[in-house]
């Protein structure tokens, strides 16, 4: 037997990052057996049990020989069962079981089962397209991953999908050749869509939810119990305009890496809405755990994140959206991980103004006033509370209210002018990485947003009475920046400014 050393490449995920990684296989004398060397986690250690079962279901029984695994770089933490299918065919190279020159150019992931099937892994988005820039010619990955990972397809990479192990050694073989991927058409199951219609009255809060969509700016909503926070909220992706093709695959390259992209449904094409309950704890919202996985905040990104009474969050948790909402991404650092996901979202919250909801209430009233909304109310931090753009009182809706008819206008209608205003916003920011008002910053904003000098001095007046921030000045101006797209005005107006200062004091 030849102690020739035979190479597979296939890839190590850190974050949305692929790392390219060398299997190498060789054959030698010795304790007969495989053995996996180069900084391998326990899930890859397992993957000699699972390859030698495949390899048993196909009848095939390996000589009595020493077959020695390293996985290079060698100071490369490896994890994760992705490796067994490239293990698998080194295994079969090494043995010439496969002819010698089948998987040049080729890159593997792909977990084997013991009766030789290949299983989906995730992760397979982000892997072929890593793969594409490192020159990868073909990229293998489990069939039921191949109309995923087709779609970096575009990146000049082809993509076929392997069921079983048998089927993989006749297509090396020229036996039965596997069929390239292609992307699946964008499949989308009919269901009944919230509208706007469905809130009866909240004109002052529907005019904030339109204001937050066509600038992609933070919303606090905050009123009593059942006055409609939650169902606004959850209205305000329609609203949205669809991911551009960009955003789709960026999107969806972050599902891929957590195992949520669903893949007969194609690539993410509406925008993320992401609701997770107050008792999450700080790693499910920034990420984390043993192979780093995005978390709540990353899995909204480029959509919305909503948190449901707010003040209910444990403080630690809430800490952690401050630099996020800054940055537009998260860095998770952990002892055998440093990674970045992106996080550019949308926050949207609802509280109650106090404890037990009824601050202000003119029939029920708080009974502990003012210690129960102060004690309930300082549970946020000055910092978080100055991140959010509109700050909307969400009245209790009367009885009369309920009986009243829907509204003339609804998603569509206020979609429609949302739209009109991103438009503008493109227009406006083509050449730059910003995409919509709220992320404006620097010298982009001083140029895109000038203000003349009567509202300038409105401005500033207002600023020093209320005492706002820096970050709450350039807030404001960004809203009302908003609120010009919205009226099609190609300047910045002292009315526009007015309407955006009165959203810092909701």
């Amino acid at each position: 037997m030849s102690a020739a050393v035979v190479h597979v490449s296939t890839l190590a995920l850190q974050g949305l990052k692929g790392v390219p990684v060398q299997v190498e296989v060789q054959i030698s004398g010795g304790q007969p057996g495989i053995y996996v060397i180069g900084l391998a986690g326990s899930a890859v250690k397992e993957s000699r049990d699972r390859v030698r079962g495949a390899l048993h279901a196909l009848g095939i029984a390996l000589p009595d020989k020493r077959v020695t695994v390293n996985l290079s770089p060698a100071d490369l933490t490896k994890d994760g069962s992705h490796y067994d299918l490239p293990i698998a065919v080194g295994v079969l190279l090494a043995f010439g079981i496969i002819p010698a020159d089948s998987a040049h150019g080729w890159w593997l992931v792909g977990e084997l089962g013991l009766n030789a099937e290949v299983r989906p892994v995730p992760g397979c988005l982000p892997a072929a397209l890593a793969a594409a820039e490192h020159g990868a010619r073909l990229m293998l990955v489990p069939q039921a991953n191949a109309a995923e990972a087709a779609w970096a397809s575009g990146a000049h990479v082809g993509v076929i999908g392997v069921p079983t192990l048998g089927a993989l050694i006749r297509h090396c073989r020229g036996e039965e050749l596997l069929a390239p991927a292609t992307p699946r058409a964008q499949v989308r199951a009919p269901g009944l869509v919230a509208d706007l219609r469905d809130i009866r009255g909240q004109e002052g809060a529907k005019r904030a939810a339109e204001i937050a969509a066509a600038g992609g700016h933070h919303m606090l909503l905050s009123g009593p119990p059942g006055s409609g926070k939650s169902m606004l909220a959850s209205r305000l992706p329609g609203l949205l305009p669809p991911l551009s093709a960009a955003e789709a695959l960026d999107v969806s390259t972050v599902h891929s890496v957590a195992g949520l992209l669903n893949t007969e449904e194609g690539l993410v094409t509406a925008r993320p809405f992401r609701d997770p309950h107050h008792s999450a704890s700080p790693a499910s919202l920034t990420g984390g755990g043993i192979k780093a996985k995005p978390g709540e905040m990353s899995l909204a990104h480029r959509g919305v994140l909503f948190l449901d009474e707010l003040p209910e969050f444990p403080r630690a948790v809430l800490e952690t959206l401050r630099q996020p909402l800054e940055t537009g991404s998260i860095s998770i650092a952990r002892a055998s991980a440093h990674v970045t996901y992106p996080a550019r979202f949308q926050l949207v919250a609802a509280m109650n103004p106090c404890a037990c909801g009824y601050l202000g209430d003119p029939q029920k009233g708080c009974k502990s006033q003012p210690s129960c909304a102060q004690s309930y109310q300082q549970r946020l931090s000055g910092p978080l509370l100055d991140r959010f753009d509109l700050r909307v009182n969400v009245p209790a809706v009367k009885a009369s209210d309920l009986s009243l008819p829907a509204a003339k206008e609804g998603t569509a209608e206020v979609a429609a002018r949302v739209a009109a205003a991103r438009q503008l916003q493109q227009q406006r920011l083509q050449g730059t990485s910003f995409t919509c008002n709220a992320e404006l910053s620097g010298a982009a904003l001083e140029h895109t947003c000038p203000l003349d000098e009567e509202s300038r001095t409105f401005l500033n007046t207002a600023a020093t009475r209320m005492g706002l921030s820096a970050r709450g000045y350039h807030r404001v101006v960004r809203v009302a920046r908003t609120l010009a797209d919205l009226a099609s005005a190609p300047h910045i107006a002292k009315p526009h400014v007015a309407e955006a200062l009165a959203y810092r004091v909701g």
